[in-house]
């Protein structure tokens, strides 16, 4: 813990955590209604262990130091009083005292961010639009709404996630949002269709595994594209963009020749399982355009797990589904359609030369696709079928048992 003093001259408490480097951009970590706790602390470390100095100030200060509720029981009600009774403008001042604290704190680069839960959602688009952090992120703000007013003062970015079964954001709330955001370049806003307040709170009851991760991905390479330093944060916008500009290439827009523009003329593809790709232009045109674009089954889709990016690479991992309705080549080479439905874990590797792809590498369970298809028996072998794809999105299955 360390001490930070207010602006009217009160001193209060902030859990403090810094990187394995020793030294990052910034991260203010805005408080739900229950407190700095636990789950707080956890959300503090994540990002510390992620590269960023990450402080989480104590905001129930004035009313009672020091606390640390649950969402469950009497802490639920204590909880709801102290929202109802804290002095919102206050709270976004010791937000911004906590972020000129840690913009001077030799831990930090200088440039510092926010990001708030519920409560510390709202209070991170305060933030924005009062004290100018280098960007700010609020999961599931409540009453963002009643100071839409605001918004005219927005000079930094700022990404909104919202659950579109929040019943703190109801659907009138989300329509006056986006009906005041939507159209500033400076704002980024995620739905994520079915989502309850809270989604990404680990261990919460309305807590979503994959939308959580897909939330918190999304959040650091924001943190990364504004905070880090130029030259890292463009290069890895380059490649994250020119990756994604492959894919859409590959699975929507389905042209080989866009393609094969992505890729150096030295380019190779490997489907490690069962060796199916090419080498150079000349043998990815042939592998593109006959076996692997015009196989694609069209009800395929992609949900994305996590997004690792580096100086000169990506890795992307991801549940691949599919229904087994034509021909596949590239991953079912010489099976005929099954029609039966398939969901399997699946990673890129993708390493760049020149803002190009160099090569990818694909990996994904074979055993597991064979298995969901009935072509090998998953209760006899030691392989598992769509359930191991289903843990990849929810970690908090049960594991297998052992003998």
């Amino acid at each position: 813990m360390t001490t930070i003093k207010s602006f009217d001259g009160g001193e209060f408490d902030a859990y403090l955590a810094l990187p394995a480097s020793g030294h990052g951009p910034g991260v203010v970590v805005l408080q739900e209604i229950f407190g700095v706790n636990d789950y707080m602390r956890s959300v503090t470390d994540w990002y510390a262990a992620h590269g960023f100095a990450a402080l989480c100030p104590d905001l129930f200060w004035r009313l009672e130091p020091g606390v640390q509720l649950t969402d469950s029981g009497d802490d639920w009600q204590r909880a709801i009083d102290l929202y109802q009774r804290i002095d919102e403008a206050k709270a976004v001042e010791d937000s911004a005292a906590a972020m000129n604290f840690l913009r001077e704190h030799p831990a930090c680069s200088g440039r510092v961010g926010a990001v708030g839960f519920c409560m510390g959602g709202n209070l991170a688009y305060l933030l924005s639009t009062r004290f100018k952090p280098d960007c700010a992120v609020g999961y599931y703000g409540v009453s963002i709404e009643k100071s839409l007013d605001e918004a005219k003062n927005l000079t930094t970015p700022l990404l909104l996630h919202i659950g579109g079964a929040d019943k703190f954001c109801p659907p009138e709330a989300q329509a006056q949002i986006h009906a005041t955001l939507d159209g500033n370049p400076l704002v980024t806003i995620h739905e994520y269709p079915g989502r309850e307040h809270a989604f990404g709170r680990t261990g919460g009851e309305h807590y979503h595994a994959a939308d959580a991760e897909l939330a918190n991905l999304r959040t650091l390479e924001f943190f990364v594209s504004h905070l880090a330093g130029a030259g890292l944060a463009s290069a890895q916008q380059t490649l994250s963009a020119r990756w994604d500009d492959h894919v859409k290439y590959e699975f929507a827009t389905r042209n080989t020749d866009d393609t094969l523009e992505t890729m150096v003329p030295d380019a190779y593809v490997n489907h490690v399982p069962v060796m199916t790709g090419g080498v150079g232009h000349e043998e990815l045109r042939e592998f593109y355009s006959k076996h692997f674009i015009p196989q694609m089954p069209t009800d395929t889709s992609m949900t994305p797990v996590s997004r690792t990016i580096g100086v000169d690479r990506i890795v992307d991992e991801m549940v691949f589904e599919f229904t087994h309705t034509s021909k596949m080549d590239w991953m079912l080479p010489g099976l005929e359609p099954t029609g039966k439905h398939v969901r399997v874990a699946l990673v890129v590797i993708v390493h760049f030369h020149n803002g190009k792809l160099a090569h990818e590498h694909i990996y994904w369970d074979q055993a597991s696709v064979l298995a969901q298809l009935g072509l090998i028996d998953s209760q006899t072998l030691p392989v598992s079928g769509v359930e191991s794809a289903e843990k990849v999105l929810n970690p908090w299955l049960k594991s297998r048992s052992l003998p």
